[in-house]
């Protein structure tokens, strides 16, 4: 055993763009969402044929997802998003949700294609929203704590201060 194995080291805190901050989750929405706003613009006839939705429905998606993916990327550009325009986002992605599902039930006319994407494409965001609850929620608690987490690398020290 060497000399050094009971050394505790010092936790490294996570980049600004971690997949798992606040900032790393809008960034990947962002991109994702921006992507998928820009395929529907530049594909709109083949995809609304594939996905049995129209191109004009695509055009509008589309536009309504690139100008969403910008200010998603505008809010995860700040040192510190505010945590009321985090909420928004996650509320307008669950609000997504739940109008691609009852869209794809009440109002459209989807083709198996279209079946198996919107239901794919409402997971992707509930993910996204789940995610970015969870970082934000983890953000604030480490805000309380000193901007840490109650994790100041040693451990034993950690692990009884929560339980106290």
């Amino acid at each position: 055993m060497s000399a050094h194995a009971n050394t505790l080291t010092p936790a490294r805190p996570a980049s600004a763009f971690s997949p798992w901050t606040v900032r790393g989750i809008l960034t990947l929405d962002a991109l994702v969402t921006g992507g998928n706003g820009l395929a529907y613009l530049a594909f709109s006839g083949p995809l609304g044929e594939l996905l049995g939705l129209g191109r004009a429905t695509l055009l509008d998606l589309g536009a309504f997802l690139t100008v969403y993916a910008v200010a998603v990327g505008v809010l995860a550009a700040r040192r510190q998003p505010p945590v009321l325009g985090v909420r928004a986002v996650i509320d307008l992605n669950l609000v997504w949700v739940v109008l691609s599902l009852v869209a794809m039930e009440v109002w459209l006319e989807p083709t198996t294609a279209g079946f198996v994407w919107i239901p794919l494409q409402a997971a992707t965001v509930a993910l996204f929203a789940v995610l970015q609850f969870t970082a934000l929620r983890r953000s604030s608690r480490s805000s309380r704590n000193g901007g840490n987490g109650g994790n100041d690398g040693n451990s034993r020290t950690s692990r009884s201060a929560r339980y106290s």
